[in-house]
């Protein structure tokens, strides 16, 4: 095959058409926002000492664990220490209470923009809430536990009291970041903040990982086994999250004038996987937020010893290391799909039986209208079913295997961080080949 090769002429033809549809400056704005991000991460709160609180996380799976999502941001007791968790965790909240409450579903669904925009606002004001009782906990486990990571010329009233605030003002910075590049950058800027968080650890994985096989070489196989079943996920994970199922739809023919409109069949594609990386991400915030005010106090000087030990043991039994947290996570996903599916727009199937019925269209053998709302609905039920069993199954193998090979040492960079990243990626490549579609250039990226 003649490979393609792009003369300087095609290559500046496609940046002028990139910067027409604006996506130069989205993948522009996209960077900028990310290096504030990243730089923030590494700027530390007032009075903390980052060598000795370090030493102090490199004890603590669930510390390790939310600093993997954090990019480091929580290991540097950073401005943003908290991240984009209170934003993810109140906008899983408001979603749940819209289905609950008929007023948030009346400003979901019956009020257009203006109603989401107000739902959002909600989402906003919840999350600073959410953000200022984490701040709290994490000063009082940082006076309390890690005592040693505060410098001993600290005032602790003065240091808690503005800890707090510049945590929660920290949260709602990188909750406008993810929403600014969720509007003017390219993808969902939660996601890409938690993407290139994980990235930025994925370093520090393989250092630990390295030291480790250097010290005992008979893991260098359980290394390799790790390292295909690995590459094997991600193929898995891509699969699934290009998979679908294609619903076949006819056309009628229309006249208008001379000419013929219509006719040809068309289809509605049912994904597989419809929430991508969302129910990842939220069942990581559902069961990171209790689990951490449960062992982060648990931890703290409680002077009655039986309730520390009753918290330490709850703590303990929904660690991110134990068979409990890995079974309530596998149920999460399996749940959060159905519910992720249930709320998105364009799947619903009384809504879809509606416009086909509206313009004539028809899916072959099924009568318009409810008949068609109820096989709409079988489909999607079947295909989220196999979607959220794949997803929730496919979370689990890394782990497993990390645990199966003794390489403990990347358990970090398990499926989760493994589906995050690859969904998000294959979401910005698919946001970026959309908007070049318009001028004609896929066929270029093909090549």
């Amino acid at each position: 095959m003649q490979q393609y090769t792009p003369s300087q002429q095609n290559i500046q033809a496609m940046m002028s058409n990139m910067n027409v549809n604006g996506m130069g400056k989205k993948l522009v704005f996209t960077l900028i926002m990310i290096f504030i991000f990243r730089l923030c991460a590494q700027l530390p709160l007032f009075g903390i000492d980052g060598h000795n609180f370090a030493n102090l996380a490199a004890t603590n799976n669930l510390i390790g664990f939310l600093d993997m999502f954090s990019g480091g941001a929580l290991g540097n007791v950073s401005i943003i220490a908290l991240g984009i968790g209170p934003y993810i965790t109140s906008s899983i909240i408001m979603q749940l209470l819209a289905v609950v409450i008929p007023h948030l579903e009346q400003l979901q669904k019956e009020e257009g923009e203006a109603g989401r925009r107000k739902l959002q606002q909600y989402t906003r004001i919840f999350a600073i809430v959410i953000a200022a009782i984490q701040a709290l906990v994490f000063v009082f486990y940082l006076i309390k536990t890690a005592r040693g990571a505060i410098m001993p010329d600290v005032n602790m009233f003065a240091f808690a009291i503005g800890s707090v605030i510049i945590l929660t003002a920290g949260s709602a910075l990188t909750m406008w970041m993810a929403e600014l590049m969720t509007e003017r950058g390219i993808g969902n800027g939660a996601s890409m903040l938690i993407f290139c968080g994980i990235i930025s650890k994925i370093p520090f994985y393989a250092g630990q990982t390295a030291t480790l096989v250097r010290g005992n070489s008979s893991l260098v196989p359980g290394l390799l086994l790790l390292l295909l079943i690995f590459i094997a996920t991600m193929v898995l994970i891509v699969i699934m999250h290009e998979a679908a199922r294609k619903v076949i739809i006819v056309n009628p023919r229309r006249q208008v004038g001379n000419k013929i409109y219509g006719g040809t069949n068309t289809y509605i594609p049912f994904k597989l996987n419809p929430g991508g990386v969302m129910p990842i991400i939220f069942a990581i915030a559902i069961l990171l937020f209790p689990t951490t005010i449960l062992q982060l106090v648990g931890q703290a000087n409680i002077s009655n010893e039986t309730l520390k030990d009753i918290m330490i043991t709850i703590s303990n039994f929904f660690s991110p290391a134990s068979i409990a947290y890995e079974a309530i996570y596998f149920l999460l996903i399996f749940g959060l799909t159905f519910f992720y599916a249930s709320i998105i727009p364009n799947l619903q199937p009384k809504e879809i039986a509606t416009q086909l019925k509206k313009y004539g269209s028809s899916i072959p053998g099924i009568k318009p209208g409810k008949p068609t709302a109820e096989a709409l609905d079988k489909i999607l039920s079947k295909t989220t079913f196999i979607g959220a069993l794949a997803l929730a199954t496919v979370a689990l193998i890394p782990s497993l295997a990390c645990r199966f090979t003794g390489i403990t040492t990347l358990q970090g960079i398990g499926a989760t961080s493994l589906i995050i990243m690859v969904g998000v990626a294959l979401d910005f490549i698919n946001q970026i080949r959309t908007s070049l579609l318009p001028n004609d250039y896929q066929s270029f990226l093909r090549q």
